[in-house]
């Protein structure tokens, strides 16, 4: 293999591994080569460094543990609705057995 394989690999593998020095930057860079559009790139960044410095996590991190924050919550409600519909299907059936056995004395 030549030196340039072998340095080409070298950096994909640092830029994958999550060990590049900005990491904020790498987004709105390809940003910028695919499209062309620097104001929008520039504000991919600004974005990212504004969310970094308020939250002190990059924006996919916080972005995702919103969603998990949100899905959290929505099986706490669906645990807690199943719950109160057993709790309601075990009462009504006591309740019946307990008419029943009323009507026959």
């Amino acid at each position: 293999m030549g030196i340039k394989k072998i340095l080409s690999f070298i950096l994909v593998g640092i830029i994958l591994s999550g060990c590049a020095q900005s990491t904020a930057m790498i987004g709105p860079a390809l940003t910028l080569a695919s499209t062309g559009n620097a104001s929008q790139a520039g504000l991919t960044f600004f974005t990212n460094k504004a969310v970094e410095k308020e939250t002190g996590m990059d924006t996919v991190s916080y972005v995702s543990k919103k969603i998990e924050q949100q899905n959290t919550k929505t099986k706490l409600r669906r645990d807690f609705k199943s719950l109160v519909e057993n709790n309601f299907v075990k009462t009504r059936e006591k309740l019946i057995l307990q008419d029943k056995s009323n009507t026959f004395n």
